[in-house]
């Protein structure tokens, strides 16, 4: 990726305000620029890129020393903290499963922890500048997002077909109760073949992908005024307390505080389908 010098320039660390907060979520990527919070340690199903708005980000993996940097990645699955001495965050999300991780750039395919390419992070606030100015009136698509952050489009990840359908089948519906036996079934293979095929295609285990879907899905809900028991059965989750255990696990942070961060974050992107009205 080619970053212009004049980013850093132009997009240094500022204070941020309530204007600044923004979502735009696609099918496969994500991008976020709000509150942080104070997360406990999660994990991710997808690559994070996280970015300083404000303040330096500050980075540990598996309860390591923390690392601080204007850019940090966290590679999917892994179990990782982040802290910032402001109260914004900007982060970059890519799904692992839609892209080929020999062609991503370098920058993408390193370890977890600080990335050290100069201007990376100005390069970022600049997009983040971009998005907002950009949702405010011209439309943005899902084909926009590669180009915009990393100045082209990625080579898709090759998959077997069967669970190509598997992957669909959860995307189009990550509230369904789709488990690793009834999927296996549905493409003829063996429950033991079907795990392994999965994780080998994937890059993911059935279970951490199947986790991450159905969490994700509730960033769709979280700028509005929904009652939390309510979303918790609408996006598939038997109960409450599971509810409030895997989103805490994914995300380090309860549903509630959740939604009481995202109160003034303008969202970007196509609603999640069959997502619930009037509630």
């Amino acid at each position: 990726m080619t970053l212009a010098t004049a980013s850093a320039v132009r997009h240094p660390l500022r204070p941020c305000s309530s204007a600044d907060r923004v979502m735009w979520i696609t099918p496969d990527r994500l991008f976020y620029a709000g509150l942080l919070g104070n997360p406990t340690e999660h994990v991710r199903g997808a690559l994070v890129l996280y970015f300083a708005l404000e303040a330096p980000v500050r980075l540990s993996v598996e309860g390591g020393p923390w690392r601080t940097a204007e850019a940090v990645l966290v590679q999917p699955c892994v179990p990782h903290r982040v802290a910032c001495d402001a109260r914004h965050v900007g982060a970059v999300y890519i799904e692992p499963e839609t892209v080929d991780p020999a062609q991503l750039p370098a920058l993408l395919r390193q370890g977890s922890g600080p990335v050290e390419l100069p201007g990376l992070a100005a390069h970022l606030r600049a997009c983040h500048a971009r998005v907002l100015a950009m949702g405010q009136g011209e439309e943005l698509t899902p084909q926009d997002f590669d180009p915009l952050f990393f100045g082209r489009d990625f080579a898709v990840r090759r998959m077997d077909p069967r669970i190509a359908e598997v992957l669909e089948t959860i995307k189009a519906n990550p509230s369904a109760p789709a488990t690793a036996e009834e999927c296996a079934r549905q493409v003829n293979l063996s429950f033991s073949r079907f795990l392994h095929l999965f994780k080998a295609e994937v890059g993911l285990p059935f279970r951490s992908f199947r986790t991450w879907r159905r969490a994700r899905s509730l960033l769709h809900y979280v700028d509005r005024n929904y009652n939390l028991a309510q979303v918790a059965l609408d996006i598939g989750y038997p109960d409450s307390t599971h509810f409030s255990h895997s989103i805490r696990q994914t995300y380090g942070l309860k549903p509630r505080d959740i939604f009481a961060g995202s109160r003034k974050l303008r969202m970007l992107g196509e609603p999640l389908a069959g997502m619930m009205r009037g509630h």
